[in-house]
């Protein structure tokens, strides 16, 4: 009888530790995220455009393609490319919520979710970002970003 009393919990036992690992990400995520930036111009990938990403949180410069480090945040990543006179673009990226969701619900009572809005680590862009560059037009001219350095 006793036995059949714990092989009952023992079942229960194991989510709620499943469910424990999962919760508030900000105490088991990191809030900064590797991703991958990569640029085509006429559905052929080009290497060397300057890119400028930025959130709420930080801005970060690369040349494509390559990889950089940022930190997570709830709003949108907004990467604007240009690749010399050549070609330009700019596109926005949503952060997408991240395994975090359920742990944070049932553990925390939606308290872990809340603080994990506010570090970002409870969110995650995309691992590989691919930007579509269009031509300049003749005459357009990118002006560099406000505060910001132009980067070659």
């Amino acid at each position: 009888m006793f036995s059949a009393g714990v092989a009952a919990v023992r079942p229960v036992a194991c989510a709620a530790v499943l469910a424990a690992l999962g919760a508030c990400a900000t105490l088991t995520e990191s809030t900064q995220q590797q991703v991958l930036v990569q640029t085509v111009l006429d559905h052929r990938e080009v290497a060397g455009a300057g890119c400028v990403l930025s959130n709420d949180v930080g801005k970060w410069f690369i040349a494509t393609p390559g990889r950089v480090t940022i930190r997570k945040s709830l709003k949108p990543l907004h990467v604007d490319c240009q690749l010399g006179g050549q070609a330009v673009s700019g596109e926005s990226v949503q952060s997408k919520q991240n395994a975090s969701l359920w742990g944070n619900i049932v553990l925390t009572f939606g308290t872990g979710l809340i603080v994990d809005r506010n570090t970002g680590a409870g969110f995650d862009y995309p691992s590989t970002i691919t930007v579509i560059l269009h031509p300049a037009h003749q005459g357009e001219q990118r002006l560099p970003a406000p505060g910001g350095v132009t980067v070659y």
